[in-house]
C-alpha cells in the first residue's frame, strides 16, 4: 500500500526499532496520527530529553541522567560485591527483584570471536581497574546464559583468580538461552541466591 511521505516516513521509523515488524509500525503511525498535537509533542520531546540527557556513568557504565550514577553513590550500597552484566537493561532487571544491595558493571557486550568482540570491544578493562583501586571482595558474574555469556564469565573469572577476589556465577534458574530482562524478579532472586564460584 502507498501511503503518503510523511506516514511512510513514520512508518519506516518504527520500524527501524528494535520487535516492530511493518504492521506494528502501521499501527503505532496511525496511534500517533490520531492523538492530539500536544500529546504528540510530549512524546517527541521526551525522546528528545532521553537522547540529550543520559549518558553512561564512569564508574559501572549503567544509563544514567547524573554522573556517577545515583548507584555509585549512594551510602547504602555493599562496595565489597560488584554484579557484571551484559548491558544497561540487564540493571534494571535485578534492581526489580530488591535483594542485591551491591554495585554494579556494565560490559556492554559479551566475547563473541565469531562477530570479532574480544576483550577491548567491552568494558572488561575498566572493571579490572575498578578492582584495583578499591576493597572489592566478590564479583558476581550475571551475563546471560548462552554460550557467548558463559564465554565470557569465563575468561573474567580467569582474569580476576589471581587478584585473589571471588568470582561466583549465577545460578541457572535462568533459562539457557534466555535474557535477564525478561526474566521474573522470583526466577532472578533465585538464581542470585544460587550463584557459584567459577
Amino acid at each position: 500500500m502507498q501511503y503518503i511521505a510523511p506516514l511512510a516516513k513514520l512508518i519506516e521509523h518504527f520500524r527501524s526499532l528494535p520487535g516492530i515488524g511493518a504492521k506494528t509500525a502501521t499501527r503505532l503511525a496511525y496511534h500517533i496520527l490520531d492523538m492530539d498535537v500536544e500529546k504528540a509533542k510530549a512524546l517527541a520531546n521526551a525522546i528528545i530529553e532521553a537522547k540529550e540527557k543520559i549518558g553512561f556513568c564512569n564508574t559501572c557504565f549503567d544509563l544514567s541522567d547524573t554522573n556517577p550514577c545515583k548507584i555509585c553513590t549512594s551510602e547504602n550500597r555493599d562496595r565489597s560485591i560488584i554484579c557484571v552484566v551484559e548491558q544497561p537493561r540487564d540493571v534494571g532487571a535485578m534492581e526489580r527483584m530488591r535483594d542485591f544491595k551491591g554495585l554494579y558493571h556494565v560490559l556492554h557486550g559479551t566475547l563473541s570471536p565469531l562477530e570479532g568482540i574480544g576483550p577491548d570491544d567491552i568494558r572488561i578493562k575498566e572493571l579490572l581497574n575498578r578492582l584495583y583501586s578499591s576493597d572489592v571482595k566478590e564479583i558476581i558474574m550475571a551475563t546471560n546464559p548462552n554460550v557467548e555469556g558463559e564465554a565470557t564469565a569465563m575468561y573474567v573469572a580467569k582474569l580476576l583468580k589471581p587478584i585473589g577476589i571471588k568470582v561466583t556465577r549465577i545460578a541457572h534458574g535462568l533459562p539457557v538461552g534466555g535474557d535477564l530482562e525478561y526474566a521474573d524478579e522470583v526466577t532472578l532472586s533465585k538464581a542470585l541466591e544460587n550463584r557459584r564460584e567459577i
